[in-house]
């Protein structure tokens, strides 16, 4: 298959031994650039491109490719996270046609605020989808991220012709996202969908504000606590 070697882009950081992001054990790079203004954003630092460090897909994928013998072993891959992914699509279809070239298994963890055309061409080199659904309120969905709901929509249906395996990463976030209706009637929708594997309920937390008092950026949520256990427990027993 060929790929351009020579295509850069913009990455954060990487970081080696992944247990949480896809199964197996991964290797997950982090783009740096984000369309969205995430609310409950834990990673701000990535949100502006040029903080990123420029690299090749060669050079990335020869940290990747150091680690295939545990992905093998363990059923891991890369994945690719961010930031946000699909903001890079050169970069981020040429990084996957290499690691498909080397039989490393790809996952792209997306709020997939792209066009249908740009997923057209991506999702075919992708082995898993993690689709980050913030809600299913439109009003909600544009609070807490500034862009419009229908373009992740878009990319579920995308994933969903293409036949591609996908994971639903919903954060729940007291006050914003909480609201057991809302999970009723986006339940009700996934249920529509049989490419979707699994979907996650992921708390929201506390460890990422320091970054936007670091960075000099208004973060509205300092007085907003985790929900706790029984909300958990109450937004997943929806979902099964």
């Amino acid at each position: 298959m060929a790929y351009d070697k020579a295509q850069s882009g913009y990455v954060h950081s990487m970081y080696t031994g992944g247990m949480v992001d896809g199964p197996g054990i991964r290797t997950v790079v982090f783009f740096s650039g984000c369309s969205l203004r995430c609310l409950y954003c834990h990673n701000p630092d990535t949100w502006f491109r040029k903080r990123g460090n420029k690299m090749t897909v060669a050079e990335v994928l020869d940290e990747v490719i150091k680690y295939k013998s545990y992905y093998k072993h363990s059923n891991g891959g890369i994945t690719i996270s961010g930031g946000e992914p699909v903001d890079q699509p050169d970069f981020l279809l040429e990084l996957l046609k290499g690691c498909r070239e080397n039989g490393v298994h790809t996952a792209i963890d997306t709020v997939g605020c792209t066009t249908e055309d740009i997923m057209e061409e991506i999702l075919p080199y992708v082995d898993l989808l993690m689709l980050d659904i913030k809600t299913y309120n439109p009003k909600q969905f544009m609070r807490i991220t500034g862009q419009r709901m229908d373009k992740t929509m878009s990319t579920l249906a995308v994933a969903e012709a293409l036949k591609v395996p996908t994971w639903i990463r919903y954060v729940l976030v007291p006050g914003l996202s909480d609201d057991l209706d809302d999970i009723s009637k986006l339940a009700s929708f996934l249920k529509q969908h049989n490419n979707i594997e699994k979907i996650e309920v992921l708390p929201f937390h506390k460890k990422g504000e320091y970054k936007w008092k670091d960075l000099g950026l208004k973060y509205e949520l300092y007085d907003t606590q985790p929900p706790t256990v029984e909300q958990v427990e109450a937004a997943r027993k929806i979902f099964m």
